[in-house]
């Protein structure tokens, strides 16, 4: 293995290793997401559980960080490069749905949909905006790293001038 190819595997199993910490950060964040208020006497909690759309980036996340954690372990030789390069674009397309429904019920839980008659509750239950904040741009963050792992993929399996060179 050249130093070239030495290099570009060490700068891949980083991005990976970024990509891992960011989702499985982004689902222990969300997945810890809950704060209890009381409001003129009436008790209620808001907790990521109570939302399809939250739930739904937890298991996301947590789905592409154990893939994640997989293929840290492949190696650089093996023919299963090329379905990496499938289930990456599999699992960048969840995380990107993932991301974007949390994102529309985040939206409506900091301002409210007044024609539907939904109330904003960021005023409420700050600690719990913030921790689903936080979950957000840790998910958003590890989407980017995939993103740009995807493109790296497809450029290296594709360009038969680069599998000649490793």
């Amino acid at each position: 293995m050249t130093t070239m190819a030495k290099t570009k595997r060490i700068c891949t199993l980083l991005l990976r290793l970024l990509a891992l910490g960011a989702t499985l950060s982004a689902t222990i964040v969300m997945a810890t997401s809950h704060e209890t208020v009381t409001l003129f006497a009436v008790s209620f909690e808001a907790k990521y559980s109570d939302t399809p759309a939250f739930k739904y980036f937890v298991i996301a996340n947590a789905v592409v960080s154990i893939y994640g954690f997989f293929v840290l372990f492949l190696p650089s030789q093996s023919l299963l490069w090329r379905l990496v390069v499938a289930l990456d674009l599999v699992f960048t397309l969840l995380l990107s749905s993932s991301i974007s429904a949390a994102l529309a019920i985040a939206q409506v839980g900091k301002k409210g949909n007044s024609p539907a008659g939904w109330l904003p509750i960021c005023g409420q239950v700050t600690k719990y905006c913030d921790q689903a904040r936080g979950a957000l741009v840790c998910g958003f963050i590890g989407l980017i790293i995939y993103l740009l792992l995807l493109l790296y993929s497809i450029h290296t399996v594709l360009n038969p001038l680069l599998l000649q060179q490793t």
